[in-house]
């Protein structure tokens, strides 16, 4: 049956049982048809939601790369806040994620991190966090207890099916092994099991240091490679056809698609949808669905 069909008998029935107990006077059963308007309420969101949902790649599983900006240790401390955040985030939707590279901050944070979300439509989703991510807060590393902004920047691309073709000439690569610098054991860190390509026309650098096996490694790095290069050339061709439309932003600096302020208010905006939450801890904990929602909804009108 036809999601749609399934939610108009739902609501049928719950008005056919909502006049019953009206005319009986009985109250158990209306609380019950009051729960079941609730939950058809909630399955129309989510189908509504679902039907947002409707790119080419949206129902993949997403690769996610977070790297934090100028500013040192408090820029990289912002950027270990947003792992966390999207970590929640997909624990919430049952996703399971899987960090693939770490580089740790020299004194707090993290100055770069690749870790993948594998769920039905996790891309889909997550393709709204893509972009630059702004923090206004006073720093807790700053003994003078001064106002910071610091920046970080959210990349999001599909994993790409093993049916769906991306050309990669071995002799355009360099692939160099080193020694793991993150978790992992003394026999991942006394063997080159990590793993750097650089695909050398586009200049694009991936890395894997997460498996003990180097082959391992090799594999998810190829995998986060073709994704990328899949995903720029997605974006060369919408390029070419949308030609530079002006609602398109580069992502750089000064064009953060949103803000979280800490001090001297405190609020979460969205630059590109106006929308504003005032709870921060429970963004930053994760409950983004209210941003990605408005997100999707502005693509489709």
């Amino acid at each position: 049956m036809d999601i749609w069909e399934k939610l108009t008998s739902e609501v049928e029935e719950a008005k056919g049982y909502f006049e019953l107990a009206q005319e009986e006077e009985d109250e158990e059963t209306l609380r019950e048809v009051s729960a079941g308007v609730t939950r058809a309420e909630q399955d129309v969101q989510a189908a509504e939601f679902q039907r947002m949902l409707g790119g080419e790649n949206d129902p993949n599983n997403a690769i996610v790369s977070i790297h934090s900006g100028a500013g040192g240790t408090e820029a990289q401390d912002w950027a270990d806040m947003l792992l966390r955040m999207y970590l929640r985030w997909a624990e919430r939707k049952g996703f399971h994620t899987e960090i693939l590279d770490y580089l740790p901050g020299e004194e707090a944070g993290v100055k770069g991190v690749t870790f993948t979300v594998n769920g039905d439509y996790a891309y889909g989703y997550l393709k709204a966090e893509s972009g630059i991510h702004r923090l206004v807060r006073i720093s807790p590393f700053d003994a003078g207890k001064r106002r910071h902004t610091s920046f970080a920047s959210v990349f999001v691309y599909p994993e790409i099916k093993e049916e769906i073709v991306v050309d990669i000439n071995e002799d355009e690569l360099r692939v160099d092994t080193f020694r793991s610098s993150g978790a992992g054991g003394q026999h991942v860190n006394k063997t080159d099991s990590a793993v750097r390509i650089t695909h050398l026309p586009t200049g694009i650098v991936v890395q894997c240091q997460n498996e003990r096996s180097q082959h391992k490694n090799r594999a998810m790095a190829m995998k986060v490679l073709k994704a990328r290069l899949y995903e720029l050339k997605r974006k060369e061709q919408e390029e070419k056809m949308e030609q530079f439309h002006s609602t398109k932003k580069d992502i750089a600096w000064g064009s953060q698609i949103r803000s979280y302020t800490l001090q001297p208010y405190r609020l979460v905006k969205d630059h590109r949808t106006n929308l504003e939450v005032g709870n921060v801890d429970a963004v930053l904990d994760g409950d983004l669905d209210p941003f990605i929602e408005a997100y999707l909804l502005q693509k489709m009108a």
